[in-house]
């Protein structure tokens, strides 16, 4: 019984890690007042390049970053067209997603089915790894877990909440003509945290077929892009509330897993929709049981909204 715990959450600390990461760049593009809705693609083009790398460069490292570089690039074509253009955001974003898993499957038909030369190993921290259940789950990890679970969110979170600059960043998600009468580069702050979101939707692509699933193929990502989407609204906007919303899905999607290998009596097909109906139930039943959730969870005031400088 020790050992399905133990198991069941190191799981859902590596599945939910892909998750975290992918929120983690949205929050940040959200809050400055863009919604990226080509998480799904970006996360499969970093996932596909991240095999690629390690297959010519057998170093896990060079993959994740050629993953977060191939998700910044994609998210620069996404901000000059949502940002400096001002095209709609739904539907370049779409577009992104279109494209990135178009792109993918494309450059990875040669590599699909093809194990990972090169993954993350373990980095057990000592004294907390020897804990019982959740030392190994949560303390026996390997390094890009303890970076997505702590480093980058906190950093985040300090930034943002704690610093003027995070200041500027919120103002631009809140009220963009104000902020530019107040002297802030709205443009640049919306162009360069839409980058850095998408960089981070890559990381995630490159997270997921180097450490959880280290193998390609395409449909790989099953839409753990659209999940993460959700995850940022449920999070309230919130670096550590992405990062806990992960994890919390994580532990739905290690939970089918457990169904499935001990027989319960539920349909594998229901036990495989479990991570995406847990979407939906986390969206609506805090905003309909307790109305101080549709405050928590209140989007940027200008999400989704161009800013038209000549109109302020």
């Amino acid at each position: 019984m020790i050992d399905l715990l133990t198991g069941t959450l190191s799981t859902a600390v590596l599945a939910g890690g892909v998750l975290a990461l992918a929120a983690l760049g949205e929050v940040l593009a959200e809050r400055v007042g863009v919604t990226n809705l080509g998480v799904e693609g970006l996360m499969s083009l970093g996932a596909v390049i991240a095999i690629i790398t390690v297959v010519a460069t057998p170093d896990p490292w060079l993959g994740l970053l050629a993953a977060t570089l191939a998700g910044a690039v994609g998210g620069m074509v996404f901000a000059f067209a949502t940002v400096i253009v001002r095209a709609n955001q739904v539907l370049c974003g779409l577009a992104v997603t279109f494209l990135g898993l178009g792109l993918s499957a494309s450059v990875g038909h040669d590599y699909a089915g093809v194990p990972s030369p090169a993954t993350f190993g373990r980095v057990p921290i000592p004294g907390l790894s020897a804990l019982p259940v959740i030392g190994p789950a949560f303390f026996g990890q390997n390094l890009p877990v303890y970076l997505i679970y702590l480093v980058l969110p906190g950093l985040a979170h300090w930034v943002m909440f704690h610093t003027r600059h995070g200041l500027a960043m919120r103002a631009v998600g809140e009220n963009p003509a104000a902020a530019d009468a107040a002297g802030l580069p709205v443009t640049a702050l919306r162009f360069w945290y839409v980058t850095l979101g998408a960089g981070l939707a890559g990381a995630a692509g490159g997270y997921l077929t180097l450490t959880y699933v280290p193998v390609w193929s395409e449909g790989l990502i099953a839409g753990r892009g659209w999940i993460a989407l959700a995850l940022v609204i449920f999070a309230g906007y919130r670096p550590f509330g992405a990062t806990l919303s992960g994890l919390l899905f994580g532990l739905i999607t290690a939970l089918s897993f457990v169904g499935q290998a001990r027989n319960w009596p539920i349909a594998p097909a229901f036990l495989n929709m479990l991570p995406y109906l847990g979407t939906i139930a986390f969206i609506i039943v805090p905003v309909v049981v307790w109305h101080r959730m549709r405050r928590i969870m209140a989007a940027p005031a200008a999400l989704g909204v161009p800013y038209h400088r000549d109109v302020r």
